[in-house]
């Protein structure tokens, strides 16, 4: 979250990937750094347990959302 806050306070257009257990966090932190409402990009919990190819296909399924964000 943090280096989300610092790319886009560089001028560097940022979001992140994040479970759904840490949707709170990632909201807190955003408001406390000024930045409420900044998107993130929501993925299941857990991922953990997920082989490379299964991360794999999961974040290119999401992969629009992520540029969305990004060129917004």
């Amino acid at each position: 979250m943090h280096d989300t806050v610092e790319f886009e306070k560089r001028g560097i257009p940022a979001t992140m990937f994040l479970t759904q257990v840490f949707r709170n966090a990632a909201t807190y932190q955003f408001r406390n750094q000024g930045m409420d409402g900044h998107p993130f990009v929501e993925l299941p919990h857990p991922v953990s347990n997920l082989t490379t190819e299964q991360m794999r296909a999961l974040t290119l399924r999401h992969m629009e959302q992520m540029v969305r964000h990004l060129t917004a």
